[in-house]
């Protein structure tokens, strides 16, 4: 395919770059210049998509059989270059967030669920679930049934910027006893970013168009695994003490949140791990293991160093604080 990405240099969008180079796509990419120089075999055009005059300069007289949105803020930029790219691109994927559903999430939920109220021409980037409602309803505006909303869980995988699996790694990097959030048979569902990149990609040039939840099937990882996996794979020499909700909740201790598996006040969210996965599986998704992604995260770590965090991430230092972390460990 010739494939348009928006963006190109972070986690998803880097992921996306990747992947279609290694099937063989031609791919452009727009994007400001300021993050990392592009992938060899990449034509990359140079505008700040959030000014409409120089995206439609750099934009100007080309034709793509597809297109790779990944914008997160405000919804008047996605709906300003979908309604640029009109009748020069059959697709339109958009990489979404379940963030759009309306919280709390129910149980089991598929792409049914309650969403959000979200305005396609907004400026305000400040919502995130809003601004991804938003601007799912601004590439539906213009591409309709051409349009691919892509609903992400949470992704993981190389090039994570959001501080998940890095923090993890390099908290088990420091060895000794380490803290864990318990329940450790509590079920994880998450998607590796590349996994999500190949069948958007998939979707894309077979023309498939519609409303999926993407991640990966419920019930399959727990936590325990997902931590014992890590150390396994990097040969740390670490000990995870489990700590019960209660304590850490009592302590004031955030560990765990970063996995959502537990929420200020909330200990037990519902619909976080469980979500109806049917849809997208049966569209095609494959998923790889569970050690194949911590090991190609870490290998990435180890090759570029931590990667500077999203401007609204929470800072590292927010799921557990060394101190905090010695308290509770006394404690067990």
């Amino acid at each position: 395919m010739k494939l348009l990405v928006l963006g190109g240099t972070h986690h998803v969008g880097r992921a996306m770059v990747e992947t279609a180079l290694e099937r063989g796509d031609e791919v452009t990419t727009l994007n400001r210049g300021l993050s990392r120089p592009p992938a060899p075999g990449v034509r990359a055009l140079i505008a700040d998509r959030t000014d409409a005059a120089a995206a439609t300069a750099a934009l100007a007289g080309r034709e793509w059989d597809a297109v790779i949105d990944t914008w997160a803020w405000a919804p008047r930029v996605v709906r300003d270059s979908a309604r640029l790219l009109d009748g020069r691109t059959g697709h339109y994927g958009y990489v979404s967030s379940r963030g759009v559903h309306r919280w709390p999430w129910p149980a089991c939920a598929d792409e049914s669920a309650p969403l959000v109220d979200g305005d396609p021409g907004s400026d305000d980037s400040a919502d995130y679930a809003a601004a991804k409602r938003g601007g799912e309803l601004a590439v539906i505006d213009t591409y309709g049934e051409q349009a691919l909303l892509a609903r992400a869980g949470m992704v993981l995988g190389p090039y994570e910027d959001v501080g998940r699996v890095p923090w993890w790694l390099r908290r088990l990097e420091k060895g000794d006893r380490v803290l864990a959030p318990g329940p450790a048979d509590a079920f994880v569902q998450y998607i590796d970013v590349r996994d999500m990149a190949a069948w958007m990609l998939q979707c894309a040039e077979r023309g498939t168009g519609g409303t999926y939840t993407v991640t990966g099937r419920p019930g399959v990882v727990t936590i325990g695994q997902f931590l014992e996996t890590a150390l396994e794979v990097t040969g740390f020499d670490a000990e995870l003490v489990w700590a019960a909700e209660d304590l850490l909740d009592r302590e004031g201790v955030w560990l765990g949140m970063e996995f959502g598996l537990r929420f200020p006040h909330e200990p037990a969210p519902t619909g976080m791990h469980d979500a109806d996965v049917h849809a997208v599986f049966a569209a095609g998704m494959t998923t790889r293991p569970l050690r194949d992604t911590l090991a190609a995260t870490w290998a990435w770590l180890q090759a570029e160093g931590d990667p500077a965090p999203r401007p609204d991430a929470p800072s590292p230092d927010t799921w557990l604080d060394p101190a905090a972390e010695r308290r509770v460990l006394d404690q067990l």
